[in-house]
Formats: C-alpha cells, structure tokens, sequence
C-alpha cells in the first residue's frame, strides 16, 4: 500500500504531543513530568521528530525554537486542537485551531497579577480563543460555565479538583498622608484607635497573632469585600488596611501606599486554580494551567 502524502511520512503522534510541550515548557524535566515519560524519552522524542521532518526545531540549550521550529509548532497545535473535535459534539468552535477557554478569576487578582502577563499566554497561544469573567472572592461565586476557576479562600474544595497558585504575606498599609496626619507608627500598640479598614477576605486577627496582640477583630469602620477597592480606600486615606504584600505591589510601588511595620503575617487563604473533573483532558486548560503556574511568579 502506498505511503501518504506522496510517500512522505507522518510523525508519531508521541512526537508531535512531546515537542509541543517541550516548546511551551523549555524544560525536559517539566514536559516529561507532563507526560508522564522519562527525560531520555523526551529527547528521544524530539531527535526522532528532527530526523523525519529533516530541519532542526531547537536552537539552543534554553530549547527556544528554531525559524522552522516556530513555523512547524504553529501547524501542531493546530492539528492537535483540531484532534481534540469529536463528531456530533455542540459547542465545538467553527474556526480550525481556534480552541475557545473560560476563566473566571478574582478581581484584583486578575488586575494585580494577571492582566499585566496576559499578553505572554496570548502571544504564546494564538489559537485559543480567551474569555475572563469575574467571580466573588472567598464566596466562591463564579459563572456556571467556566472551564477554569481561581478561588480565593482556604482550599479543601469538595465540587472541583484544585491546585494552589498562590500564597501570600499581610501587613498593614496606609497612604503616606494617612501617616503623616495620625503617625508615626512606631509600635503595633499605635495603631489603637486608628481607624482599621475591614475585609473578610482578610481578618485583623492573624495580623495580631502573629504580633502577640489580643484584641479582638474590629467590627466598626469601612467594609470592603474587593482588595483592590480596599485598597484605592487606603490610597485616598480613609484609614490602614490589611493587605497581601504581593497583590499590593502596586500601591506599594507607585508610592500611594506604604508599610507602618516590617512585621508581616501569612494570610490564611490563598488562591487556588479549580476546574472539574475532565477539564484538564482538554488541552487549552492544560496549557493555560501549566502558563499560570510558570508566569505566576
């Protein structure tokens, strides 16, 4: 029988699944990990993919792609993504290549940390079609028709399958005005009588454990259930906030807000990345899942 396409042959499918995720991970150790085979396989792998299509796909030791490497990668995922259409199955997208994904993601999350990597996941995946929706930290609020989620809160989730992105330090914060006009903050005992701005999200009470303070949590003053709203409260100097350091980077680096100490405290929630059983079968949630984890940082 003859061979297809005019007698030239077809990669193995094992080649075309491991080169993806060796070009999107640039890590052999990460890509076998992925898929669940030893480094030397995925060497083995790419040298075999090499010497049939006759061209090199990687140029140098960081494994970034070649001119024909960049080309041929391109065509991959589109073939893959188009593998991935079963017949009969509603919803599918229409356009070759062009996989459609649902985030649902916290809001400040998704502003502080998210939106300023986006274009990296977007350049790197052109052909998956993204669409951010907001849900409610903590309440665990999200639209019914997410493939993926990030949850604030503390884990332990029962209706989804889950891993943890992100966990992060506490520590007061005030506008510099705000500590000119009521400082200086010299001892946490100054901030007695100040005025505390309130999360659930984020309770005063770990913040005084960890200082060996006794009080109790503050049930008077402005209540936000957004940090990044609580945040803006900060800047324009409606009291001291309680603030993870890393989603109040910005704040912090624009000058608008400031630490009144240098003692800080784990918050005892987290965010999570969740989706539902099978959902990472599909390889748009997979890709967007192992980017997350890489760009998170």
């Amino acid at each position: 029988m003859a061979s297809p396409a005019g007698g030239k042959r077809i990669p193995p499918i094992q080649c075309l699944l491991t080169f993806e995720a060796l070009a999107r991970l640039r890590s052999v150790t990460q890509a076998a990990d992925e898929l669940f085979v030893t480094p030397s396989a995925v060497s083995h792998r790419v040298r075999q993919l090499e010497q049939i299509l006759g061209t090199k796909l990687f140029g140098r030791a960081d494994f970034s792609l070649t001119t024909e490497g960049i080309e041929y990668l391109t065509h991959v995922r589109e073939g893959l993504a188009t593998l991935q259409k079963f017949p009969g199955v509603a919803g599918q997208s229409t356009t070759p290549g062009k996989r459609k994904l649902r985030v649902a993601v916290t809001p400040t999350f998704a502003r502080a940390l998210l939106i300023p990597r986006l274009s990296q996941f977007t350049e790197a995946y052109p052909e998956i079609d993204l669409t951010l929706q907001v849900s409610i930290p903590l309440l665990d609020v999200v639209a019914e028709d997410a493939d993926l989620m990030i949850r604030f809160g503390g884990g332990r989730y029962a209706d989804v399958e889950y891993d943890c992105l992100l966990k992060d330090e506490v520590t007061p914060l005030a506008s510099p005005a705000f500590v000119r006009e009521h400082g200086p903050f010299e001892t946490v005992q100054d901030l007695e009588g100040q005025a505390l701005l309130r999360s659930p999200l984020e309770p005063w009470r770990t913040w005084f454990a960890a200082c060996e303070l006794d009080w109790p949590e503050p049930t008077e003053g402005s209540q936000f259930n957004d940090i990044g709203l609580m945040c803006d409260a900060a800047a324009a100097g409606m009291g001291i906030a309680l603030v993870r350091l890393k989603l109040g980077a910005r704040w912090l680096d624009d000058g608008s807000l400031v630490r009144l100490f240098d003692r800080s405290a784990p918050s005892p929630h987290a965010h999570y990345l969740c989706w539902r059983t099978g959902a990472m079968d599909r390889w748009e949630c997979s890709a967007f899942a192992q980017w997350l984890k890489t760009a998170r940082g």
